[in-house]
């Protein structure tokens, strides 16, 4: 019996491994840019830079310093998600990047937006970056509450999608305030910190 039952407490050790390692999406890989590769940093305000200088501290222009890439910044501040699914085609068809590092989404969980047409944007962009031969990286937002943590949407779009996600490093940021220019908003130490973990996941990924 003690036996039996060793083997069934390991067989269930083995089995929720498996389902972390498939579940894990961060870890997907990328194709290797090249390097005259375009990455397009497509979001709202965290993505622009509000609460640092904009042309020399936003998150893709320290990005396009550890990378030795062009980084677009195509952030716009206040931008929903689905201002911004209107408006991504017409980025991808201009600058033809090879990765998109999609942080979207921010402006609907502070407006209580309805949450399902949140996730349907998120695919849809997703889709439209895929199509126009781009790979694609996801930032988690958090959703407001008295504990900060990642909104559920960005992993359930990431793993349904096999999309690599960085999941905790904007709650991390928003978390410490000598990291915050505003309650929302990183400052330039705290945009470095951002690019920094996203150069991290593009070496690790195969990207760089």
């Amino acid at each position: 019996m003690r036996l039996r039952h060793l083997l069934t407490s390991w067989l269930l050790i083995l089995n929720l491994s498996l389902l972390a390692a498939c579940g894990d999406s961060s870890q997907a890989s990328l194709r290797t840019l090249s390097e005259e590769a375009v990455i397009l940093a497509f979001g709202d305000s965290l993505t622009y830079g509000t609460g640092a200088e904009h042309q020399t501290e936003s998150y893709p222009a320290i990005l396009a310093e550890l990378s030795g890439r062009t980084v677009i910044n195509a952030g716009v501040p206040g931008e929903v998600s689905r201002e911004g699914l209107a408006r991504i085609e017409t980025l991808l068809t201009q600058h033809q990047p090879e990765l998109v590092l999609l942080c979207h989404g921010g402006n609907d969980l502070l407006r209580k937006l309805s949450e399902v047409e949140l996730k349907q944007n998120l695919t849809q962009m997703i889709q439209l970056i895929r199509q126009q031969g781009a790979e694609v990286v996801m930032l988690s937002v958090p959703k407001p509450g008295l504990f900060l943590k990642p909104s559920p949407i960005y992993r359930e779009v990431a793993q349904s999608l096999q999309v690599p996600l960085e999941d905790n490093i904007i709650v991390e940021i928003e978390s410490e305030n000598t990291l915050k220019s505003d309650p929302i908003h990183p400052n330039a130490s705290g945009y470095r910190l951002l690019a920094e973990r996203i150069h991290q996941l593009l070496s690790q990924s195969g990207a760089l």
